[in-house]
């Protein structure tokens, strides 16, 4: 798996609304890759419930934040509908950036899914941060905090 310190892969894929979206569109920016394991389903619905609460606050810090899995644009389009998401979820079908990125799997009920992986890169597209196997639930106020840590950090106020 890519670790703190390396490049974020280059990556272009679809939104929900079938726009390319991909990694230089972020510039200069502050970005949460969060993957998760499959649409509507209970932990995802938390995180994308969650992240759409936070927007605006993630925003008001310079920082954007994406959702992937490897389900395809109709899906990410029903989910974002189906609970009024307003952050972008990008459709990895062919497992590109799933892959480059080095996530791991995991089995439940007999099925394999990709495990709950974040990434946090910072404006020149390195990883400053990884969280594995993230518990939904409150974890985008953990990345607020770690992420605002991170910018003070990196800009020190004299």
């Amino acid at each position: 798996m890519l670790k703190e310190g390396q490049k974020f892969p280059q990556f272009k894929l679809k939104n929900q609304d079938g726009k390319d979206v991909g990694l230089k569109d972020f510039t200069g920016k502050w970005l949460v890759v969060y993957f998760y394991p499959k649409d509507d389903t209970p932990g995802c619905t938390i995180q994308g419930k969650s992240f759409t609460a936070t927007k605006e606050e993630f925003e008001k810090a310079n920082i954007q934040v994406l959702g992937v899995s490897q389900d395809d644009v109709a899906s990410h389009k029903d989910f974002c509908d189906k609970f009024a998401f307003k952050i972008d979820l990008l459709a990895d079908t062919e497992k590109h950036l799933l892959k480059e990125t080095g996530i791991g799997q995991s089995e439940y009920k007999g099925n394999m899914y990709w495990d709950r992986t974040t990434f946090v890169v910072n404006p020149e597209s390195t990883i400053v941060k990884v969280y594995q196997k993230v518990t939904p639930d409150g974890h985008e106020q953990v990345l607020l905090k770690d992420i605002k840590g991170l910018q003070k950090a990196a800009h020190p106020v004299h």
